[in-house]
């Protein structure tokens, strides 16, 4: 029995053993973004500043990310599952999922109703 690897800028790119078996790698940006077997096997990466937005494999899986101001605010899958989530002052105020969950944080404005000449106006307050 034996096996070799190859290696490229620390990282291992090429694995082979003496019964055929063999895998992939490839790198990007520090990153591992494509890996594939002799099974038949692989999958794919994207990365945007340094965060995960795609992933998909030879299965037809796949998923999407999001992120804002470092946050993740959506993901989304193949299954068809997905959710979103808003931040304010790095806390998570709104997350919603299609589940159906909704859990609303967000700052709540009163409403005050104004009768002007007849005429019933709604008033929010505004606050800087």
């Amino acid at each position: 029995y034996w096996w070799k690897s190859e290696y490229k800028d620390g990282n291992e790119v090429y694995y082979e053993n003496s019964s055929g078996y063999w895998v992939k790698w490839e790198y990007k940006d520090g990153n591992e973004v494509y890996y594939e077997n002799s099974n038949g096997y692989w999958w794919k990466s994207e990365y945007k500043d340094g965060n995960e937005v795609y992933y998909e494999n030879s299965s037809g899986y796949w998923v999407k990310w999001e992120y804002k101001d470092g946050n993740e605010v959506y993901y989304e899958n193949s299954n068809g599952y997905w959710w979103k989530s808003e931040y304010k002052d790095g806390n998570e105020v709104y997350y919603e999922n299609s589940n159906g969950c909704i859990i609303d944080n967000r700052p709540k404005f009163q409403v005050k109703t104004v009768t002007i000449d007849g005429v019933d106006y709604e008033l929010k307050a505004i606050k800087k």
